[in-house]
């Protein structure tokens, strides 16, 4: 009070400078802000498969198939009897699991407690992906997202979701994205999935409560961790992995497991 009673002059212009300042530092706050909401849609743990990871295809009621499909990976079935999984050997690269004694006889790997396991972790994976709280995007196009692209985070939708025309999963290589789906997933015929900047499917997980259905000629990337049927239409190719609590319907189709990219910095190291 003093200072401001001898030198008015100088109070005066102290307190313009304080006013002009003033939005600066407000603007500055709100982008430290924006910043940081921005970044935590991306800081999202990837849901961890544990030993269904191994597999292309598991199912817990078989796989059905029209001949000729192509899978790149395991395949398993359990606890149904092996006679359940209808791909033939030279359909598969990899191994084909079964929990007993049936199954393709010439290139069939009887392993029942590993499939205990490999089912237990793919249950647990489907929990995980659901429990995921504080959406970052939530009920996005009114369950109709065709066209659209999607960022990194946790997006929900709390019924069915509808991919009736392409769309565009953009991010770089390290990012996550986990969609949970409280209905059925339809991905109309002919409809891609296109993955920009770096997107990996390993990074991308669908978790959805009911049935999913892959329209002929489509293109789906990423984990499908299904609590129903996964029916995958005539000629449909799929870039990751079918994990289903029900079976799994096979038409002519192309499913290969994706292979994490490690990304190397401007030094060359990881």
């Amino acid at each position: 009070m003093k200072f401001i009673k001898k030198n008015p002059i100088l109070a005066i212009l102290f307190m313009g400078l304080m006013s002009s300042c003033s939005p600066e530092m407000e603007s500055l706050e709100l982008e430290e802000a924006n910043l940081i909401i921005t970044q935590s849609k991306s800081l999202i743990l990837p849901v961890g498969l544990g030993d269904a990871g191994n597999f292309a295809i598991l199912s817990k009621s078989g796989i059905t198939n029209v001949s000729p499909s192509v899978i790149t990976g395991n395949v398993g079935t359990s606890p149904i009897t092996g006679d359940a999984l209808l791909l033939t050997c030279p359909q598969v690269t990899g191994d084909i699991y079964t929990a007993d004694a049936a199954g393709p006889l010439a290139c069939r790997t009887t392993d029942g407690p590993g499939l205990t396991i490999a089912v237990l972790n793919m249950q647990a994976a489907y929990k995980d992906a659901a429990g995921r709280s504080n959406p970052d995007y939530l009920n996005v196009g009114a369950g109709i997202i065709g066209g659209l692209t999607l960022a990194p985070g946790l997006h929900k939708w709390t019924s069915t979701l509808l991919i009736p025309t392409d769309i565009t999963i953009s991010g770089g290589p390290d990012d996550v994205w986990i969609f949970q789906v409280a209905g059925t997933l339809t991905m109309s015929s002919a409809v891609r999935m296109n993955l920009e900047g770096g997107a990996q499917a390993s990074n991308i997980f669908w978790q959805v409560s009911d049935a999913v259905t892959l329209g002929t000629t489509s293109h789906f990337e990423g984990n499908l961790l299904g609590a129903t049927s996964i029916a995958v239409q005539t000629e449909a190719t799929v870039n990751g992995r079918l994990l289903a609590q029900s079976a799994v319907t096979l038409q002519m189709n192309t499913v290969t497991i994706p292979v994490p990219v490690t990304v190397m910095n401007a030094s060359g190291s990881l």
